[in-house]
C-alpha cells in the first residue's frame, strides 16, 4: 500500500481507503459479521482511511465502525459527514446548534472524543453558498469536536466555491472513467491550495466492474434499485448519472482495454490513482475479496499514457452527453 499526504498537514494516509455506505445496508443487506470482516480485512491490507456518514443506515455504518474502533482506533483515520440526517431534517438541519448536535451524535456512535474529519454531505447548493455552514464548522473545530472539515459535493461549481473557504481541508467528489470533468476544472486549483481530494463512486456504482448486464436487478434496499433515475436523491450518485442500460453498454466497450494482470475494476481504480491531484480513492466493498482486490491496486503499475488518451477520447465522444444530474 502506498500513502499520500492528506492536504495541507503532515498526515499521510493510504491512497486506497474504504467507503462504508454499503455498511449501512444501502447496497442490500450486509450482516454485522460481514461488516466486521470487511473492516478487519481493510486494516490487514494497510488501509488507514474509513469514510462514513451519519445518514448511512441511518446510524448503522457509524455504529459498526464504532464497535470496530474499540480495538483499532489508533490505526484508522475516520471521516464522517453531516447535513442529511432525517432528524430534524431539511431545512432545520442547517444551524450551528444542529451541526453541533449531529457532530456529538457521530462522536458517540463512533466512540471518539474528536473527529479526524467531518464533511458537509452534499447539502443544497443555495445553503452551501450562503457560507454560514463553513463558519459553523470553524466553530466546531475551535471547540475541539473536529480536527478538520471538508465538503462532499455534487458539481464542479460547488467544488470551486468550497476551495475559496477559509480552513477547508478536503473535497469529496465523484470521479471515474465515466465522470472526467474534474481533471480540467478542479485538479490544478486543488493542488495549488493543497486541498485533499477524496474520490467517491470510483466504479460508478459497480458499472466499471464490468459484471452487470442490462437484465441485472438489485435488492429493493439497494440505491441502484430505488434511485437509478434520481427518484430519492441526486441521480449522479447512482451509476454516475448514466441511464443503467447505457452504462452497461459503455462498460462493455471498455472490457477489451483491460491490461493483463488486472480486473476491469482494478483498471478503473488505477486510472484514478494515476492523477497526482487525487489524495484517496474510497471504493466500497461487500466482500473480503473486494477489499483485497481494491487494496492491491495501489501496487499495480500506472496505466500507459496511450490508454489514458483512449479513455479521454472515449469519455468525450461516447459518455459525456448521457450524464444526468448536477455535474
Amino acid at each position: 500500500m502506498n500513502y499520500r499526504r492528506f492536504g495541507m498537514d503532515q498526515v499521510s494516509l493510504s491512497e486506497v481507503g474504504l467507503g462504508t455506505w454499503q455498511l449501512g445496508s444501502d447496497w442490500g443487506e450486509v450482516s454485522d459479521d460481514l461488516a466486521n470482516a470487511i473492516l478487519s480485512k481493510s486494516i490487514e491490507n494497510r488501509i488507514t482511511f474509513f469514510d462514513t456518514a451519519d445518514v448511512y443506515g441511518p446510524e448503522i455504518s457509524e455504529l459498526r465502525i464504532g464497535r470496530f474502533l474499540k480495538q483499532h482506533a489508533d490505526k484508522i483515520f475516520i471521516a464522517t459527514k453531516l447535513g442529511r440526517f432525517p432528524d430534524p431534517g431539511w431545512p432545520d438541519n442547517f444551524s450551528l446548534d444542529v451541526f453541533r448536535h449531529h457532530t456529538q451524535a457521530s462522536l458517540r456512535r463512533l466512540g471518539l472524543d474528536v473527529l479526524d474529519l467531518t464533511q458537509l454531505h452534499c447539502i443544497p447548493t443555495e445553503v452551501l453558498m450562503q457560507g454560514d455552514v463553513f463558519e459553523w464548522l470553524r466553530i466546531l473545530k475551535s471547540e475541539g469536536l473536529i480536527l478538520r472539515f471538508g465538503a462532499s459535493v455534487e458539481s464542479m461549481e460547488e467544488a470551486l466555491y468550497c476551495l475559496e473557504q477559509e480552513g477547508i481541508h478536503s473535497l469529496q467528489i465523484i470521479f471515474n472513467i465515466f465522470r472526467q470533468k474534474p481533471i480540467h476544472t478542479l485538479f490544478a486549483k486543488a493542488r495549488e491550495k493543497s486541498i485533499a481530494l477524496i474520490v467517491r463512486l470510483p466504479l460508478a456504482s459497480g458499472l466499471l466492474s464490468g459484471k452487470f448486464e442490462t437484465a441485472t436487478t438489485f435488492h429493493e434496499q439497494d440505491h441502484r434499485h430505488y434511485n437509478r433515475d434520481g427518484h430519492v436523491f441526486n441521480v449522479g450518485e447512482t451509476f454516475a448519472g448514466l441511464p443503467f442500460e447505457r452504462g452497461v453498454m459503455l462498460a462493455n466497450q471498455l472490457k477489451p482495454l483491460v491490461p493483463e494482470g488486472m480486473t476491469m475494476a482494478q483498471m478503473a481504480l488505477r486510472w484514478i490513482l494515476d492523477f497526482d491531484a487525487v489524495s484517496i480513492v474510497i471504493p466500497g466493498a461487500t466482500s473480503i475479496q473486494h477489499v483485497r482486490e481494491n487494496a492491491a491496486v495501489s501496487d499495480l503499475p500506472s496505466l500507459p499514457q496511450e490508454l489514458h488518451h483512449t479513455f479521454s477520447d472515449f469519455y468525450q465522444t461516447e459518455v459525456e452527453r448521457y450524464i444526468r444530474g448536477p455535474y
